[in-house]
Protein backbone atom coordinates (compact mmCIF):
# COMPACT_ATOMS: atom_id res chain seq x y z
CA UNK A 1 0.00 0.00 0.00
CA UNK A 2 1.38 3.39 -0.98
CA UNK A 3 2.01 6.00 1.68
CA UNK A 4 -0.71 8.61 2.22
CA UNK A 5 0.32 12.06 1.03
CA UNK A 6 0.10 14.75 3.69
CA UNK A 7 1.26 17.81 1.76
CA UNK A 8 -0.29 19.27 -1.36
CA UNK A 9 1.24 21.34 -4.15
CA UNK A 10 -1.09 23.17 -6.53
CA UNK A 11 0.48 24.36 -9.78
CA UNK A 12 -1.67 26.88 -11.63
CA UNK A 13 -1.20 27.95 -15.24
CA UNK A 14 -3.14 30.63 -17.09
CA UNK A 15 -5.33 28.38 -19.20
CA UNK A 16 -6.03 27.07 -22.66
CA UNK A 17 -9.15 26.23 -24.69
CA UNK A 18 -10.41 22.66 -24.51
CA UNK A 19 -9.98 22.46 -28.28
CA UNK A 20 -9.13 24.79 -31.19
CA UNK A 21 -12.83 24.97 -32.12
CA UNK A 22 -14.14 28.53 -32.27
CA UNK A 23 -16.79 27.80 -29.62
CA UNK A 24 -14.17 26.54 -27.13
CA UNK A 25 -11.83 29.44 -27.87
CA UNK A 26 -14.71 31.89 -27.33
CA UNK A 27 -15.54 30.23 -24.03
CA UNK A 28 -11.92 30.47 -22.91
CA UNK A 29 -11.51 34.10 -23.96
CA UNK A 30 -14.76 35.06 -22.25
CA UNK A 31 -13.79 33.51 -18.91
CA UNK A 32 -10.28 34.95 -19.12
CA UNK A 33 -11.24 38.49 -20.06
CA UNK A 34 -14.23 38.68 -17.72
CA UNK A 35 -11.85 38.40 -14.77
CA UNK A 36 -11.95 41.80 -13.07
CA UNK A 37 -8.22 41.59 -12.38
CA UNK A 38 -7.49 41.16 -16.11
CA UNK A 39 -9.77 43.87 -17.49
CA UNK A 40 -10.16 46.11 -14.46
CA UNK A 41 -13.16 48.18 -15.46
CA UNK A 42 -16.74 48.15 -14.08
CA UNK A 43 -18.56 44.83 -14.56
CA UNK A 44 -21.24 46.14 -16.94
CA UNK A 45 -18.67 47.83 -19.16
CA UNK A 46 -16.49 44.75 -19.06
CA UNK A 47 -19.41 42.51 -20.01
CA UNK A 48 -20.37 44.68 -22.98
CA UNK A 49 -16.76 44.86 -24.13
CA UNK A 50 -15.85 41.19 -23.72
CA UNK A 51 -19.11 39.42 -24.59
CA UNK A 52 -20.23 41.96 -27.15
CA UNK A 53 -17.00 42.79 -28.98
CA UNK A 54 -13.75 41.05 -28.04
CA UNK A 55 -14.77 37.41 -27.67
CA UNK A 56 -17.00 37.24 -30.78
CA UNK A 57 -14.43 38.98 -33.02
CA UNK A 58 -11.23 37.43 -31.65
CA UNK A 59 -12.42 33.86 -31.21
CA UNK A 60 -12.51 32.90 -34.93
CA UNK A 61 -9.07 34.43 -35.53
CA UNK A 62 -7.54 32.85 -32.43
CA UNK A 63 -9.10 29.49 -33.28
CA UNK A 64 -7.27 29.44 -36.62
CA UNK A 65 -3.99 30.11 -34.81
CA UNK A 66 -4.65 27.42 -32.21
CA UNK A 67 -5.24 24.96 -35.05
CA UNK A 68 -1.70 25.58 -36.29
CA UNK A 69 -0.07 24.80 -32.92
CA UNK A 70 -2.47 22.07 -31.73
CA UNK A 71 -0.87 18.62 -31.80
CA UNK A 72 -3.10 15.70 -32.82
CA UNK A 73 -1.79 13.57 -29.96
CA UNK A 74 -0.79 15.99 -27.19
CA UNK A 75 -3.23 18.83 -27.90
CA UNK A 76 -2.49 22.27 -26.52
CA UNK A 77 1.26 22.90 -26.06
CA UNK A 78 0.63 24.76 -22.81
CA UNK A 79 -1.39 21.86 -21.41
CA UNK A 80 1.12 19.30 -22.67
CA UNK A 81 4.12 20.95 -21.03
CA UNK A 82 2.18 21.75 -17.86
CA UNK A 83 1.25 18.09 -17.43
CA UNK A 84 4.89 17.14 -17.91
CA UNK A 85 5.90 19.66 -15.24
CA UNK A 86 3.28 18.32 -12.82
CA UNK A 87 4.29 14.71 -13.33
CA UNK A 88 8.03 15.36 -13.06
CA UNK A 89 7.56 17.45 -9.92
CA UNK A 90 5.42 14.69 -8.38
CA UNK A 91 8.15 12.16 -9.09
CA UNK A 92 10.82 14.45 -7.63
CA UNK A 93 8.89 15.25 -4.45
CA UNK A 94 7.85 11.68 -3.69
CA UNK A 95 4.84 10.11 -2.03
CA UNK A 96 4.67 12.51 0.92
CA UNK A 97 3.37 15.08 -1.56
CA UNK A 98 0.39 15.23 -3.87
CA UNK A 99 0.81 17.55 -6.89
CA UNK A 100 -2.24 18.91 -8.69
CA UNK A 101 -2.35 20.98 -11.88
CA UNK A 102 -5.04 23.57 -12.53
CA UNK A 103 -5.75 26.26 -15.06
CA UNK A 104 -6.95 29.66 -13.89
CA UNK A 105 -9.35 29.66 -16.83
CA UNK A 106 -11.07 26.57 -18.22
CA UNK A 107 -9.89 23.03 -17.48
CA UNK A 108 -8.70 21.46 -15.27
CA UNK A 109 -10.25 24.13 -13.06
CA UNK A 110 -8.89 25.36 -9.74
CA UNK A 111 -12.22 24.39 -8.20
CA UNK A 112 -11.93 20.75 -9.25
CA UNK A 113 -8.25 20.55 -8.29
CA UNK A 114 -9.05 21.86 -4.80
CA UNK A 115 -11.96 19.41 -4.46
CA UNK A 116 -9.52 16.59 -5.11
CA UNK A 117 -7.17 17.95 -2.47
CA UNK A 118 -9.96 18.60 0.05
CA UNK A 119 -10.92 14.95 -0.05
CA UNK A 120 -7.38 13.96 0.87
CA UNK A 121 -7.43 15.88 4.19
CA UNK A 122 -3.97 17.25 3.54
CA UNK A 123 -2.07 18.95 6.34
CA UNK A 124 -0.84 21.72 4.05
CA UNK A 125 -1.28 23.11 0.55
CA UNK A 126 1.28 25.29 -1.24
CA UNK A 127 0.07 27.18 -4.30
CA UNK A 128 2.56 27.97 -7.06
CA UNK A 129 1.22 30.18 -9.87
CA UNK A 130 3.29 29.42 -12.95
CA UNK A 131 4.14 33.08 -13.57
CA UNK A 132 7.68 34.11 -12.50
CA UNK A 133 6.84 37.82 -12.25
CA UNK A 134 3.98 38.93 -10.01
CA UNK A 135 1.04 40.80 -11.51
CA UNK A 136 -2.44 41.24 -10.11
CA UNK A 137 -3.85 39.94 -13.40
CA UNK A 138 -1.91 36.64 -13.17
CA UNK A 139 -0.54 35.48 -9.81
CA UNK A 140 -2.87 37.82 -7.95
CA UNK A 141 -5.90 36.39 -9.75
CA UNK A 142 -4.81 32.81 -8.98
CA UNK A 143 -4.33 33.53 -5.28
CA UNK A 144 -7.62 35.42 -5.15
CA UNK A 145 -9.52 32.48 -6.68
CA UNK A 146 -7.89 29.91 -4.40
CA UNK A 147 -8.76 31.94 -1.30
CA UNK A 148 -12.32 32.43 -2.53
CA UNK A 149 -12.80 28.66 -2.81
CA UNK A 150 -10.80 27.47 0.19
CA UNK A 151 -12.63 29.68 2.68
CA UNK A 152 -15.74 27.53 2.15
CA UNK A 153 -14.00 24.42 3.49
CA UNK A 154 -14.94 23.11 6.91
CA UNK A 155 -11.35 22.15 7.61
CA UNK A 156 -8.52 24.51 6.71
CA UNK A 157 -5.03 23.13 6.08
CA UNK A 158 -1.94 25.29 6.42
CA UNK A 159 -1.92 27.41 3.27
CA UNK A 160 1.03 29.12 1.61
CA UNK A 161 1.45 30.95 -1.68
CA UNK A 162 4.41 31.71 -3.93
CA UNK A 163 3.69 35.17 -5.31
CA UNK A 164 6.81 35.56 -7.47
CA UNK A 165 10.20 34.05 -8.23
CA UNK A 166 11.55 36.37 -10.89
CA UNK A 167 15.20 35.72 -10.00
CA UNK A 168 15.04 32.03 -9.02
CA UNK A 169 18.61 30.89 -9.77
CA UNK A 170 17.83 27.54 -11.42
CA UNK A 171 15.09 29.10 -13.54
CA UNK A 172 17.56 31.74 -14.72
CA UNK A 173 20.15 29.06 -15.46
CA UNK A 174 17.60 27.08 -17.49
CA UNK A 175 16.69 30.04 -19.68
CA UNK A 176 20.42 30.68 -20.21
CA UNK A 177 21.06 27.02 -21.00
CA UNK A 178 18.34 27.08 -23.64
CA UNK A 179 19.86 30.18 -25.21
CA UNK A 180 23.24 28.45 -25.36
CA UNK A 181 21.69 25.77 -27.56
CA UNK A 182 21.96 28.43 -30.25
CA UNK A 183 25.12 30.20 -31.35
CA UNK A 184 24.60 33.43 -29.41
CA UNK A 185 27.43 35.15 -31.29
CA UNK A 186 25.47 34.53 -34.49
CA UNK A 187 22.82 37.09 -33.48
CA UNK A 188 22.99 40.89 -33.78
CA UNK A 189 20.82 41.51 -30.75
CA UNK A 190 19.04 39.75 -27.89
CA UNK A 191 15.39 40.58 -27.17
CA UNK A 192 13.51 39.90 -23.93
CA UNK A 193 9.80 40.08 -24.73
CA UNK A 194 7.35 39.93 -21.82
CA UNK A 195 3.57 39.83 -21.76
CA UNK A 196 2.28 43.39 -21.50
CA UNK A 197 -0.07 45.06 -19.03
CA UNK A 198 -2.09 48.29 -19.13
CA UNK A 199 0.03 51.04 -17.60
CA UNK A 200 -2.72 51.89 -15.11
CA UNK A 201 -2.35 48.45 -13.52
CA UNK A 202 1.25 49.17 -12.51
CA UNK A 203 0.17 51.90 -10.12
CA UNK A 204 -2.59 49.83 -8.55
CA UNK A 205 -0.08 48.00 -6.35
CA UNK A 206 -0.06 51.21 -4.28
CA UNK A 207 -2.94 50.94 -1.74
CA UNK A 208 -3.34 54.75 -1.75
CA UNK A 209 -3.95 54.67 -5.53
CA UNK A 210 -1.71 57.73 -5.82
CA UNK A 211 1.14 56.06 -7.70
CA UNK A 212 1.32 57.11 -11.34
CA UNK A 213 3.71 55.13 -13.52
CA UNK A 214 5.17 56.25 -16.85
CA UNK A 215 4.55 54.00 -19.84
CA UNK A 216 8.08 52.62 -19.88
CA UNK A 217 8.48 52.48 -16.10
CA UNK A 218 10.49 54.57 -13.68
CA UNK A 219 14.25 54.48 -13.13
CA UNK A 220 13.72 52.77 -9.79
CA UNK A 221 11.78 49.82 -11.19
CA UNK A 222 14.39 49.31 -13.89
CA UNK A 223 17.19 48.94 -11.38
CA UNK A 224 15.71 47.54 -8.16
CA UNK A 225 13.35 44.66 -7.43
CA UNK A 226 9.95 45.60 -6.07
CA UNK A 227 8.00 42.59 -4.79
CA UNK A 228 4.74 43.72 -6.38
CA UNK A 229 5.83 45.76 -9.40
CA UNK A 230 5.51 43.63 -12.53
CA UNK A 231 7.77 45.86 -14.59
CA UNK A 232 10.45 45.86 -11.89
CA UNK A 233 10.43 42.07 -11.85
CA UNK A 234 10.62 41.82 -15.65
CA UNK A 235 13.76 43.94 -15.56
CA UNK A 236 15.15 41.82 -12.71
CA UNK A 237 14.64 38.59 -14.68
CA UNK A 238 16.27 40.18 -17.72
CA UNK A 239 19.28 41.38 -15.74
CA UNK A 240 19.73 37.95 -14.18
CA UNK A 241 19.66 36.09 -17.51
CA UNK A 242 21.93 38.68 -19.13
CA UNK A 243 24.42 38.33 -16.28
CA UNK A 244 24.32 34.54 -16.53
CA UNK A 245 25.14 34.82 -20.25
CA UNK A 246 27.72 37.58 -19.79
CA UNK A 247 25.81 40.06 -21.95
CA UNK A 248 26.60 43.76 -21.99
CA UNK A 249 23.71 46.26 -21.74
CA UNK A 250 24.01 47.31 -25.37
CA UNK A 251 23.57 43.68 -26.50
CA UNK A 252 19.96 43.30 -25.38
CA UNK A 253 16.62 45.10 -25.07
CA UNK A 254 13.38 44.54 -23.16
CA UNK A 255 9.90 44.91 -24.66
CA UNK A 256 6.27 43.90 -24.15
CA UNK A 257 3.89 41.92 -26.35
CA UNK A 258 0.20 40.94 -26.55
CA UNK A 259 -1.31 44.41 -26.26
CA UNK A 260 -5.12 44.54 -26.18
CA UNK A 261 -7.12 47.70 -26.95
CA UNK A 262 -6.04 51.28 -27.61
CA UNK A 263 -5.14 52.52 -24.14
CA UNK A 264 -1.45 52.77 -23.15
CA UNK A 265 0.24 49.53 -22.19
CA UNK A 266 3.77 49.08 -20.89
CA UNK A 267 6.30 50.17 -23.49
CA UNK A 268 8.28 49.67 -25.60
CA UNK A 269 5.94 47.41 -27.51
CA UNK A 270 7.62 44.43 -29.16
CA UNK A 271 6.50 45.59 -32.62
CA UNK A 272 7.99 49.04 -32.05
CA UNK A 273 11.28 47.56 -30.87
CA UNK A 274 11.49 45.30 -33.92
CA UNK A 275 11.01 48.33 -36.17
CA UNK A 276 13.69 50.25 -34.28
CA UNK A 277 16.16 47.36 -34.46
CA UNK A 278 15.52 46.91 -38.19
CA UNK A 279 16.17 50.61 -38.77
CA UNK A 280 19.47 50.24 -36.91
CA UNK A 281 20.48 47.48 -39.31
CA UNK A 282 20.02 44.50 -37.01
CA UNK A 283 19.35 41.35 -38.99
CA UNK A 284 19.34 38.37 -36.63
CA UNK A 285 17.51 38.35 -33.28
CA UNK A 286 17.49 35.84 -30.46
CA UNK A 287 14.26 36.27 -28.49
CA UNK A 288 13.45 35.21 -24.92
CA UNK A 289 9.92 35.23 -23.52
CA UNK A 290 10.59 34.85 -19.78
CA UNK A 291 7.06 35.60 -18.58
CA UNK A 292 6.16 32.07 -19.70
CA UNK A 293 7.47 28.83 -18.17
CA UNK A 294 5.97 26.68 -20.94
CA UNK A 295 5.74 27.25 -24.67
CA UNK A 296 2.28 28.36 -25.73
CA UNK A 297 0.45 30.44 -28.32
CA UNK A 298 2.28 33.61 -27.18
CA UNK A 299 5.70 32.07 -27.76
CA UNK A 300 5.19 29.58 -30.58
CA UNK A 301 2.97 31.75 -32.76
CA UNK A 302 3.17 35.36 -31.59
CA UNK A 303 6.97 35.40 -31.45
CA UNK A 304 7.93 32.44 -33.61
CA UNK A 305 5.59 33.31 -36.48
CA UNK A 306 3.96 36.73 -36.19
CA UNK A 307 6.94 38.76 -34.98
CA UNK A 308 9.36 36.75 -37.12
CA UNK A 309 7.36 37.63 -40.24
CA UNK A 310 7.02 41.22 -39.13
CA UNK A 311 10.78 41.56 -38.64
CA UNK A 312 11.51 40.05 -42.06
CA UNK A 313 9.03 42.47 -43.64
CA UNK A 314 11.00 45.29 -42.01
CA UNK A 315 14.23 44.04 -43.60
CA UNK A 316 15.43 41.64 -40.92
CA UNK A 317 16.50 38.09 -41.66
CA UNK A 318 15.93 35.90 -38.61
CA UNK A 319 14.04 35.70 -35.33
CA UNK A 320 15.01 32.71 -33.22
CA UNK A 321 12.82 31.91 -30.23
CA UNK A 322 14.57 30.57 -27.13
CA UNK A 323 12.68 27.46 -25.99
CA UNK A 324 10.76 27.95 -22.77
CA UNK A 325 11.46 25.97 -19.58
CA UNK A 326 9.02 23.17 -20.46
CA UNK A 327 10.22 19.86 -18.98
CA UNK A 328 13.86 20.76 -18.36
CA UNK A 329 15.12 18.86 -15.27
CA UNK A 330 16.77 22.00 -13.91
CA UNK A 331 13.43 23.83 -14.04
CA UNK A 332 11.74 20.93 -12.25
CA UNK A 333 14.38 21.24 -9.54
CA UNK A 334 13.56 24.96 -9.32
CA UNK A 335 9.88 24.07 -8.89
CA UNK A 336 10.86 21.61 -6.18
CA UNK A 337 12.72 24.36 -4.34
CA UNK A 338 9.63 26.56 -4.54
CA UNK A 339 7.45 23.71 -3.33
CA UNK A 340 9.73 23.07 -0.36
CA UNK A 341 10.06 26.79 0.35
CA UNK A 342 13.80 26.34 0.02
Amino acid sequence: MSKKATKGILLVQLGTPDSPATSDVRKYLTEFLMDGRVIDIPYINRTLLVRGIIAPTRAPKSAKIYETIWDKETGSPLMHYSIIQRDLLQKSLGEDYHVELAMRYQNPSIENALKNMEGMLLDSIRVIPLFPQYASATSGSVIDRVMELIRKWNYLPNMSFVSSYCQEPLMIETFADHARQHDIAHFDHIVFSYHGLPVRQLGKVDPTRQLSCPEDGCDSCKNTVNSFCYLSQCHATTRAIAQELGLEKEQYSICFQSRLGKEPWIQPYTSSLLEDLAQKGKKKLLVFSPAFVADCIETIDEIGVEYANEFKHLGGEEVQLVESLNGDPKWIEALKRLALNA
